[in-house]
């Protein structure tokens, strides 16, 4: 008897070990919607690599509709690996997101450009400009 318990134990933190691991994979991917209030389009990004794509809802003659999805174009691809997210602004008529790199602090806007997700240029001010507000430095004479 006491041999079958000790085969149930091994059995069940087996089997929570593949739902941790099945957990991890699916949590691979994060989702955010568009803020605009009257667009149906969600954005997706991959946590680990930083690429981006949207879908949303279309209209279809003679169908309940489609899913048209919006691959990654210029700059929504895969980024240098990293922990990488989406923020939604609060601006009513804004139909982009920003993809979000939570080690660095660096932030692009994502948008779909024709047939396509577009992201622009990361940029980290913490670390290429001077922050707002900072006293210019002063010129020196020769």
């Amino acid at each position: 008897m006491r041999g079958r318990t000790g085969y149930r134990v091994r059995a069940a933190g087996a089997a929570a070990g593949l739902l941790l691991a099945g957990a991890a994979h699916a949590a691979s991917y994060e989702f955010v919607p568009a803020p605009q209030a009257d667009l149906n389009r969600v954005y997706r990004v991959d946590k680990a690599t930083g690429e981006v794509i949207s879908c949303q809802y279309g209209l279809q003659e003679n169908t309940i509709g489609t899913t048209l999805c919006f691959g990654p174009g210029e700059g929504a691809g895969p980024q240098a690996p990293s922990e990488y997210g989406l923020v939604a602004s609060r601006h009513l008529r804004e139909a982009g997101v920003f993809r979000v790199n939570h080690r660095t602090g660096a932030m692009s806007i994502c948008y779909v450009l024709d047939d396509a997700v577009v992201c622009t240029p990361q940029g980290n001010a913490g670390s290429e400009a001077p922050r707002t507000g900072a006293a210019p430095t002063p010129a020196t004479k020769p």
